[in-house]
């Protein structure tokens, strides 16, 4: 009989819930979804971790306010992270220049997923985490594969945008948890309308079949962030808007999507 590859699942020391963040495709705003999560979370006075899993495009240091920073190991030769905004943050970028390519076979993804996962300090001097979120790369491959089977989580959202084009890759995300046994606490709508001056809301992508494909697979929808020019201008000064302008629109949107996830991995 094969071996069960997620027999070897061991949880991580210190840390409570690990939630993926994930995307079936690029372009989607999931890391700025993930980084306004993990503050949003930490606003709500819980200890947060933020893991960039994306090895081959990291964006953590730059959205974190982090850029050009480097981790220090500790005593236990391990990994000191970052905190800003009262969440601990750890990236590949921590460790590499932004401009450098990381050119790693499968193997050496394993291995620096493994090093993220044991070898960082997670509890650090604040103690336990609450929740560590890890920012997914996009897609279904490798580092997917690797979270699932080296460690528990505690479930998974997938970040879309509207329309179907988007739809046909988020169903690719919620199929891949589903074949590796982690369960989907729901979807995040992304960039979901626009408000202009005067009040309107415009749709700056067509509406799909998102909310029927949804309601008929019972798949829970935790919140529609909506689109404002703020949000990626926080993201690229390393000011999350959750941070900047906690009472904006978006950012109750973030702290409302954030509670949902709290309640669902209870």
């Amino acid at each position: 009989m094969a071996a069960n590859p997620f027999d070897s699942q061991n949880a991580i020391p210190g840390v409570k819930k690990i939630i993926a963040v994930s995307s079936g495709k690029g372009g989607v705003g999931k890391s700025t979804v993930a980084v306004n999560l993990a503050v949003s979370l930490a606003r709500a006075g819980h200890k947060v971790g933020l893991l960039d899993a994306d090895i081959y495009g990291p964006s953590l240091p730059r959205m974190g306010g982090l850029l050009n920073q480097k981790v220090e190991i500790g005593e236990d030769k391990k990994l000191q992270p970052l905190v800003r905004y009262g969440v601990r943050m750890m990236s590949i970028g921590f460790l590499v220049e932004e401009d450098l390519a990381i050119v790693w076979r499968g193997p050496m993804l394993f291995k620096a997923m493994d090093q993220f996962l044991r070898d960082v300090d997670w509890t650090g001097p604040g103690g336990e985490l609450d929740y560590l979120l890890v920012d997914m790369p996009p897609g279904t491959g490798d580092i997917q594969l690797s979270l699932a089977q080296k460690v528990p989580v505690a479930g998974a959202i997938a970040v879309s945008t509207p329309q179907d084009i988007a739809l046909a890759d988020v169903k690719k995300a919620i199929d891949m948890w589903t074949r590796v046994s982690v369960p989907l606490l729901g979807v995040v709508e992304n960039m979901s309308w626009m408000v202009v001056p005067g009040g309107d809301r415009i749709q700056l992508f067509p509406r799909g079949q998102m909310d029927n494909y949804l309601r008929e697979r019972g798949i829970a929808k935790l919140g529609e962030i909506p689109f404002n020019p703020k949000v990626a201008v926080g993201s690229e000064a390393g000011v999350p808007i959750a941070e900047s302008a906690p009472t904006s629109e978006e950012a109750q949107a973030f702290a409302a999507v954030a509670a949902k996830i709290i309640e669902a991995v209870k």
